[in-house]
């Protein structure tokens, strides 16, 4: 019987073979699921079910039926397609919200080691000061610098999602137009991400040293 024996390290113990916490591959698999799912409602609602194009087509529809609609009652039909597609998109969001905060307790009872921001203080150390393995030592650092990034876009996300949700019952709310920019600005900014993220996997699978990255985010490693 052949025995694989993983081989990527921890800088920190490179005695020691990098793990995952439970928690945080079940936060991975859920987050890239419901980012999906919403990812997904927007392309639906951007492409298939934009209001404008549907009403044309609706209102087409009717007056080859011998019913005359006007321009307003075809895009208001339209509308309620797009709408019901909105609130499946709301509803990712507060899914997105719930494992953020879940992301945010994690941290604090996962072993001092696997907590992100260790890694980034322990790698900004061996790299910057003590010049010690000083390329895995760059590579930690931006590698887990990245995903605080991504943790912050993913809370500007929910924010201005939430902003967005309950504006009309705070008016107040209306008024800061640039909410709904932000939040779609933001948008492309986790899609680079991902894109980034997903070339690093590739990129990484093709390494020796950290062959089996996939596999250790769902077995633990």
């Amino acid at each position: 019987m052949i025995t694989i024996t993983p081989e990527r390290k921890d800088i920190a113990q490179p005695s020691k073979t990098k793990k995952y916490a439970s928690s945080i591959r079940l936060w991975h698999w859920l987050n890239a699921l419901v980012i999906t799912g919403s990812l997904l409602t927007v392309l639906l609602n951007s492409t298939l079910l934009k209001t404008r194009k549907n009403a044309l087509l609706i209102k087409s529809d009717m007056l080859h039926n011998g019913v005359t609609v006007t321009d307003q009652q075809s895009r208001s039909a339209a509308h309620v397609l797009s709408d019901k597609v909105w609130d499946v998109h709301i509803y990712f969001g507060y899914a997105l919200a719930a494992l953020l905060i879940f992301r945010l307790v994690a941290e604090f009872f996962l072993l001092a080691d696997q907590r992100l921001m260790r890694k980034i203080k322990y790698a900004y150390h061996q790299y910057y000061t003590i010049k010690k393995n000083r390329e895995a030592s760059r590579h930690e650092f931006w590698v887990k610098t990245l995903y605080a990034i991504f943790y912050l876009l993913l809370m500007v996300t929910v924010i201005t999602g939430f902003c967005l949700v309950f504006e009309d019952e705070v008016p107040a709310l209306k008024e800061l137009r640039f909410i709904r920019s932000i939040h779609q600005i933001n948008m492309y900014l986790i899609l680079a991400f991902i894109a980034i993220h997903l070339a690093g996997v590739y990129l990484a699978e093709r390494k020796k040293e950290s062959k089996g990255i996939v596999s250790d985010m769902i077995n633990g490693g």
